[in-house]
C-alpha cells in the first residue's frame, strides 16, 4: 500500500479569510481592503509619485465623461489637485441625458458623493453614488415625477444597466483608495462630454429646460481640474 501524500497550499490568511467571507455573502470593507491594498499599491504608488501626489491623499474627485467612455482619478494633494489616471469605462448603458426615472437605464449626471462601499457585491466590488441627490429630487418634484430611480454605483465586470462598469482592477483600486480617504471625501462627477473643451448648449434638450442649468454647474466643476498640457520633451506618464 503506497502512503498518501497531502498537500497544504500556501495561502495569505488575509485571503483566505476574505474567500470565506465572501463565499458567505458577509465580507467587511475591512477585510477587503487588507486582501486589496497590497496589489492595489504596487498599482497606484508609481502613478501617484509620478504625479507628484500623497498616498493617500486628502480628497478624490471621479471625472466620469459618458461620450469617451473615460473615468479620469484626480487627487488634492498639499492643496492642489493631480491627475493620477484614467480608466475606461467598460460598460454604460443609454446616451446623454441626465437619469429621470427607474428603469430608463440612463447614468445619472451631476454632481454627486460615495455614499457606500459594497464589499459584497455582484460585480466584484462597487461604489455607491448619492443619486438621486438634491438637485435630481427638486426636478423630479417639479415635473411630477415619483419614482427618479436609485441604486447607481461604479462597479467591476464589463456590463452596466445604468451604472458605470470599469472592471475588476479598477474598481479594487477605487474601492481601496475611498475606503483609506474617506467616502465623505470623495466627489464624483458624471457629465455627457467634456465641458472643458465643448459647450453646454448644444445638448439641452428643449423638454426639460432645466438641464440647461445642470450642466452649467457640471462644466464649472469640470474647469476646476485642467489635465496637464503634453510634455514637449516626450517626456510620458506610467502607461494607462
Amino acid at each position: 500500500m503506497q502512503p498518501i501524500t497531502i498537500r497544504f497550499l500556501s495561502v495569505p490568511l488575509a485571503g483566505l479569510l476574505l474567500v470565506c467571507a465572501a463565499a458567505a455573502g458577509a465580507a467587511t470593507v475591512e477585510q477587503v481592503v487588507e486582501h486589496y491594498r497590497p496589489k492595489v499599491e504596487q498599482r497606484l504608488l508609481p502613478r501617484f509619485r509620478f504625479a507628484g501626489a500623497d498616498w493617500p491623499p486628502e480628497a478624490v474627485t471621479l471625472l466620469a465623461i459618458k461620450d469617451v467612455l473615460r473615468l479620469e482619478l484626480w487627487v488634492r494633494s498639499g492643496g492642489v489637485w493631480r491627475h493620477v489616471r484614467d480608466y475606461r469605462i467598460k460598460g454604460l448603458s443609454g446616451g446623454p441625458g441626465p437619469k429621470l426615472r427607474e428603469g430608463d437605464r440612463q447614468v445619472p449626471e451631476g454632481i454627486y458623493h460615495i455614499s457606500r462601499l459594497n464589499p459584497n457585491s455582484a460585480f466584484h466590488l462597487s461604489l455607491k453614488i448619492d443619486y438621486p441627490n438634491a438637485f435630481d429630487r427638486q426636478q423630479a418634484r417639479r415635473e411630477g415625477r415619483r419614482n427618479p430611480g436609485g441604486d447607481i454605483f461604479i462597479h467591476g465586470n464589463r456590463v452596466s444597466r445604468g451604472c458605470l462598469a470599469i472592471g475588476n482592477n479598477a474598481v479594487e483600486e477605487l474601492f481601496v483608495l475611498t475606503a483609506l480617504v474617506g467616502k465623505e471625501k470623495v466627489e464624483v462627477i458624471i457629465a455627457p462630454t467634456d465641458f472643458r473643451i465643448y459647450s453646454t448648449r448644444h445638448l439641452v434638450p428643449q423638454d426639460h429646460p432645466w438641464v440647461g442649468e445642470l450642466y452649467r454647474r457640471i462644466a464649472a466643476e469640470m474647469r476646476r481640474f485642467l489635465r496637464p498640457a503634453p510634455d514637449r520633451a516626450g517626456a510620458r506618464s506610467p502607461r494607462h
